[in-house]
């Protein structure tokens, strides 16, 4: 898997994520997270190659929005790249930058991931989407209990309500350590049995509590090539290896087979052509995109490649905690911002944070030296990204 090139993520931009910023447009909300990230890297814009930009254009309704967003990106009279792979858009821009770098085409690239939910109609986009006929069923938004019911019929009701509930606290807890969280609630675990009763219900046992809002934000990265990493950035986060999963959406229509899901699928993968063994030894916080805190522990279980109660137990003795054993979303997760077409690059962001020291009062007490990252999108899309902080060949 070695590549031509290594690459290194030298610079890092983030916006407030907000469920409403009127106070900027589309492109002003952009040029933050830009000029943020090129402070961040001691750059200008004379200093980038090729500019990715990527969003959900059904969201906002607004057809091919990196002409207008040029206003914000900077990006004229550069080589311009539009992306949209749905929830994954933020982690794809991340994997085309990589390779834009590594394959020796360009130097210096700057990926850029934004939405403005607020703007358009995030749940008309996802039902449209879909043929009228043959798709009605599958493209009914975001919400499902499905993974509530599955988890509570496998461990119990009791069992399993505690657990999510104090994963959505511990993500909260975590949230209000990033000032830039769209939703920093304070919860305590004293509360988890009214929450759990009283949030309004969604689908099934899935909650308002559990689940991700729509947020307003923008997220830039700049990845570059050794050469230039080492010139710009005492501490890059070197890109040591990713891969994306895809599954197609008639994948359950015949019987109930046993499905590997694409995140187990990526991590056996990922995991076998790095050699690592056990994750939990090696990795030392991961950045997982998780839309609410059912699905944070279902997917937990496949991206670790846990057995049993494994994954239970941990949420259970808050080893995923930002002081514990095993750091998940120091940064409050998807669950705290989700500005779709930015969520899953935020993902990449924050993990090269923790490496370079850069994160904050959401610093992890301890070295990174390994950061996992996963994007999610579709039906079943994942992408997984492995970061390191010594070069990696």
């Amino acid at each position: 898997m070695k590549k031509n090139r290594n690459v290194g993520i030298i610079g890092i931009g983030q916006t407030v994520y907000s469920s409403h910023r009127e106070d900027v447009n589309q492109p002003e909300m952009i040029s933050e997270a830009v000029s943020a990230a090129l402070n961040q890297a001691g750059l200008t814009m004379d200093d980038i190659d090729c500019v990715l930009h990527g969003n959900m254009e059904l969201f906002e309704m607004v057809h091919q929005p990196d002409l207008w967003h040029v206003l914000g990106t900077g990006a004229y009279g550069k080589e311009t790249l539009r992306i949209t792979t749905g929830g994954t858009t933020g982690a794809t821009l991340a994997c085309a930058a990589d390779h834009l770098v590594a394959s020796g085409l360009h130097d210096v690239v700057l990926a850029i991931g934004f939405e403005k939910l607020q703007e358009g109609h995030t749940t008309g986009g996802i039902t449209n989407m879909a043929d009228p006929l043959w798709g009605r069923q599958l493209q009914t938004g975001a919400l499902t209990g499905m993974t509530a019911a599955s988890l509570i019929e496998e461990f119990g009701e009791e069992r399993a309500k505690k657990a999510a509930m104090t994963y959505r606290i511990l993500m909260d807890k975590h949230a209000m350590k990033n000032d830039k969280a769209h939703r920093r609630l304070n919860l305590e675990f004293d509360q988890a049995d009214d929450l759990a009763k009283n949030s309004p219900a969604l689908v099934g046992e899935l909650r308002m509590i559990h689940m991700c809002s729509q947020s307003d934000g923008a997220c830039a990265m700049i990845f570059a090539s050794e050469e230039k990493a080492r010139k710009h950035c005492p501490q890059p986060a070197w890109i040591k290896d990713h891969i994306t999963v895809h599954r197609e959406e008639m994948f359950g229509v015949f019987g109930n087979a046993p499905v590997l899901s694409t995140h187990r699928y990526a991590a056996q993968k990922l995991f076998k052509r790095n050699g690592i063994t056990d994750p939990l030894k090696v990795i030392d916080v991961f950045e997982m995109y998780d839309p609410s805190s059912w699905w944070g522990l279902d997917w937990l279980r496949d991206f670790l490649l846990m057995k049993g109660d494994a994954v239970i137990r941990m949420v259970e003795n808050q080893d995923i905690a930002i002081n514990s054993a095993f750091p998940v979303n120091p940064s409050g997760g998807v669950i705290a911002s989700n500005p779709i077409g930015a969520t899953a690059m935020v993902r990449v962001a924050e993990a090269a944070l923790q490496i370079m020291g850069k994160a904050g009062d959401h610093q992890i007490p301890k070295t990174v030296n390994q950061a996992m990252a996963s994007g999610f999108g579709g039906t079943m899309w994942t992408v997984l990204f492995l970061l390191t902080r010594d070069i990696p060949w």
